[in-house]
């Protein structure tokens, strides 16, 4: 009976062993397949790698993992021949391409005597390391050894491989400057999620940042101005004897460097040139290539363009002049440097929220329209656009735009970045041509992701919700016209890399699931877990995040004189407690269950949510005479 009672007592320890390995594996984007097993690995000093010793990609790939295991762990792995089969994690290519696998896709097979990675190409074994290194305790993240007893890889069999080829983020590193380094640190975070495009916007009205030799002006004038801080759009105009100590640019050798960084990863980068609006670096710089004569400056991020309800117009001419030859003379040369540079097929040449008030002014407009038959200022665009495109392509390279530059006419080979919906793209498709889906109402990641009481202040939201449903095929659209779909960090209102990293994640890591992930496989509460579970390894790393997704979003109506306060948790399994009398709310405090009255002399309501007993979102503070704003802006 004693011997029984041991054998149960054994199975259930061997049983919880199994379970702590298994049940919470939490890997992002999610798999195509994934088996779990009974057998795990245990990851010790004495675990070998195998990798082929005559390629230099296997090696490349085999060191980028043993670096961050010994960073973290302290073992050094060493290399092994490949007739060692036990205690080895093992990188090899298929000697017979699996075509379901494709050129980034990978297996992944983990027993108690290994683990066996496989995949057709280099690249596939690249994203079989990011996975490998999820399925390891959070602490595999650490920058520093970490004494941990033991280092357990679940015994799992994973076949994966992305839904599309397209899979990017967008840097704007023109509004604000992010060095190098930083830039690389953005590759190192986007790659551990299967992100395989870059695309970086260079220029804009504060600032140009790339090096152009043959227009040296460019960065002496263009990539520096008169330092603010504050809300952009806000802040005070410069003074014209104000030093330009703020901002910076990548040189030549820079950019090689980088791009060279992004290839070892798997990474391409796409140039961003924003014109012909978003223009005012460049015009700074040489001013005689704008239709308004005059001197200009770098924008400091002061006022220059007023939106309305039904469009927008420039206060300051932004743009560069359609109707002058030096400009396509200059962009001539622009894109003749960028071309030789960057290995990726496409040049970004913007083409966004180009205004046009100052070009309908213009006498040498009136003349083009005239010599060219165009009949309005959409077709003056496009007509630029159609010699940009010729310029690019004359480099070796094709062109992609902003979904403005369908108005008036699509340049012939153009390719279509579709930002506002995805209206543009599912037009551009039906036009066969192709298409990568950024809509800001789900994939624009500089955008608040909360209630605007809590969070720094633009001008609308992007739930993570909103992220995790991006859907990049327009409904009705072809998809063999739809290369993918990408996230885009504007940095207006970004400073710095910590703020930049809280606005990155999460939602790059449902954008990611969007673009990697099977759409069936998609599951909102599932990821939410596996997002809990990431926002420990990012600890861990030391990434900043945004905890948004704990915080209620808040919406307010008039019932009769009063306001009624409903909150909407963004996750499910949140409990609710606010107060109205000015002090803290804890869980002892009144829960939330209905939307409620807000008493007449009420000043503030704070909210906080609980998760049983723990408090897990961030107090916030809402003012009465903001819930009033709004529910008067409703009337």
């Amino acid at each position: 009976m004693k011997s029984l009672s041991l054998l149960f007592a054994s199975f259930w320890m061997v049983a919880a062993a199994v379970s702590q390995t298994t049940s919470d594996i939490s890997i992002i984007p999610q798999p195509v397949s994934l088996e779990k097993k009974t057998a795990r690995f245990v990851l010790t000093n004495q675990t070998k790698i195998v990798a082929d010793a005559k390629n230099a990609d296997l090696q490349r790939i085999a060191g980028y993992f043993s670096s961050q295991v010994k960073t973290a762990t302290g073992f050094t792995m060493a290399t092994a021949p490949q007739t060692v089969k036990t205690n080895v994690i093992s990188f090899t290519l298929n000697r017979t391409a699996d075509k379901t696998l494709g050129k980034e896709g990978y297996s992944i097979d983990v027993t108690a005597a290994g683990v066996q990675v496989a995949a057709n190409d280099p690249a596939g074994l690249f994203y079989a390391v990011q996975t490998l290194v999820q399925l390891l305790p959070k602490e595999i993240e650490s920058k520093s050894v970490v004494k941990k007893t033991s280092w357990v890889i679940p015994g799992v069999h994973i076949t994966d491989y992305p839904r599309f080829a397209w899979r990017g983020l967008m840097f704007d590193v023109a509004r604000h400057f992010f060095t190098k380094e930083q830039v690389k640190e953005f590759i190192d975070d986007m790659v551990k999620y299967k992100y395989n495009l870059l695309h970086l916007h260079l220029t804009d009205d504060q600032g140009w940042r790339i090096e152009i030799k043959s227009l040296p002006k460019l960065t002496e004038v263009g990539a520096w101005r008169v330092e603010r801080t504050g809300t952009f759009g806000t802040l005070t105009p410069p003074a014209e004897n104000e030093p330009r100590t703020y901002g910076g640019f990548y040189t030549q050798d820079d950019i090689k460097e980088l791009i060279k960084y992004a290839a070892d990863r798997f990474v391409n980068i796409m140039p961003e040139i924003d014109v012909p609006g978003h223009s005012m670096a460049m015009v700074a710089s040489y001013p005689e290539l704008s239709c308004t004569p005059g001197s200009y400056h770098v924008s400091a991020g002061e006022k220059f363009m007023q939106w309305t309800d039904t469009g927008f117009y420039a206060l300051v001419d932004n743009t560069l002049c359609p109707a002058n030859d030096k400009v396509y003379e200059a962009l001539d040369k622009v894109f003749t440097e960028v071309a030789q540079l960057f290995p990726f097929e496409y040049i970004h040449m913007g083409g966004d929220e180009c205004a046009k008030n100052f070009w309908e002014k213009s006498d040498a407009i009136k003349q083009l329209m005239q010599k060219e038959n165009l009949k309005d200022m959409h077709e003056v665009q496009s007509y630029f656009v159609k010699r940009v495109e010729k310029i690019i392509e004359s480099k070796g390279k094709k062109l992609l735009g902003w979904d403005e530059i369908l108005e008036g006419g699509l340049a012939p080979n153009a390719a279509v970045m579709s930002w506002r919906g995805s209206k543009g793209g599912a037009e551009a498709a039906k036009m066969q041509h192709e298409v990568v889906m950024s809509p800001n109402n789900n994939v624009y990641i500089d955008l608040m992701q909360g209630d605007g009481a809590i969070e720094p202040p633009v001008y609308k939201t992007v739930l993570l919700k909103s992220s995790y449903q991006f859907e990049p095929i327009p409904e009705g659209a072809d998809p063999k016209y739809i290369k993918g779909g990408q996230a885009n960090l504007w940095t207006e209102q970004i400073y710095n890399m910590r703020h930049a990293q809280y606005m990155t994640w999460p939602r790059a890591f449902a954008v990611a699931e969007s673009v990697w992930s099977p759409k069936e496989k998609k599951d909102w509460n599932d990821f939410i877990r596996r997002v809990e579970a990431h926002f420990g390894r990012f600890d861990v790393a030391g990434i900043k995040y945004a905890p948004s997704m704990y915080d209620p979003v808040f919406d307010v109506n008039k019932e009769g004189d009063q306001l009624k306060v409903e909150l909407n948790p963004q996750i499910e399994g949140l409990d609710l407690y606010y107060s109205f009398d000015n002090s803290f709310p804890d869980r002892f405090y009144p829960k939330y269950t209905q939307p409620v009255l807000v008493p007449k002399d009420a000043v503030t309501i704070r909210v906080i949510s609980y998760r049983g007993k723990e408090p897990i979102g961030r107090m916030i503070t809402m003012p009465v005479a903001t819930l009033k704003a709004r529910a008067d802006r409703k009337k």
